[in-house]
């Protein structure tokens, strides 16, 4: 009898748990009071085009999480919202694949360039430990791509979702990986123009200087997958 009851209260305890768990790309009340607005329905890519116009290519859908092409290059397969956004909260589920590349960008802008990193700040996605070549402080995930390196940033094993916020208000922007702050900056501070004007973007005049924009994901080589992806206006 014992046995039975201890079975029939562990079965319980794992309906409840089910019962309980979110599903993905769905908001909770609590969320839509908060001002959460859901980028991804997991249906379909409604709110997203391509950066630069077109119909999104290679881009897949499977069971509710986006896979963007695996094959993606330098410039051509990256996708943007619709909608622009000012300042905001953006939180999203991703996992990385063997030796792929990905970023999350914002504030992106369209028109004078080919390439989303040469306009938005970029959050770096990366398979740190297997990336075959050496890697700059600036390079690792969680990094403001070029600009800002991690500070005691953890990625989770490649078969693990990893979560990401990033927060932009009145210019000050942070990183967050799986709930640890990695990363904190402002924009168009006096340090932030130094590190510009002395780095990679020094002759990107476009790089990080709108106050509004698109925000991107990034298919730049191997297969990046997302999931959850929201956002709320601040």
């Amino acid at each position: 009898m014992k046995k039975e009851r201890l079975l029939v209260l562990t079965l319980m305890m794992l309906i409840a748990i089910l019962g309980s768990a979110q599903k993905l790309n769905t908001l909770s009340k609590k969320e839509k009071k908060q001002g959460w607005e859901l980028l991804f329905n997991g249906d379909n890519l409604g709110g997203w085009k391509l950066f630069q116009g077109g119909e999104v290519k290679g881009w897949k859908i499977v069971d509710g999480i986006l896979n963007n092409s695996g094959v993606g290059s330098d410039h051509g397969g990256d996708i943007i919202t619709k909608e622009q956004f000012k300042d905001f909260e953006l939180s999203l589920e991703w996992k990385i694949s063997s030796q792929s590349n990905s970023g999350i960008f914002y504030h992106v802008q369209e028109g004078e360039t080919k390439k989303i990193y040469e306009t938005g700040p970029e959050y770096q996605l990366l398979d740190d430990l297997g990336w075959p070549t050496k890697l700059h402080d600036s390079q690792y995930t969680g990094s403001n791509y070029a600009m800002q390196a991690p500070v005691r940033a953890k990625v989770k094993p490649l078969d693990e979702w990893n979560t990401t916020r990033i927060i932009v208000k009145r210019g000050k922007v942070e990183h967050y990986l799986n709930g640890k702050k990695v990363v904190e900056y402002e924009l168009w501070s006096d340090k932030w123009y130094k590190q510009k004007n002395e780095g990679k973007w020094k002759d990107k005049p476009l790089y990080g200087m709108a106050k509004k924009g698109h925000i991107g994901l990034q298919d730049h080589g191997g297969l990046t997958q997302f999931r959850n992806i929201k956002i709320r206006k601040l």
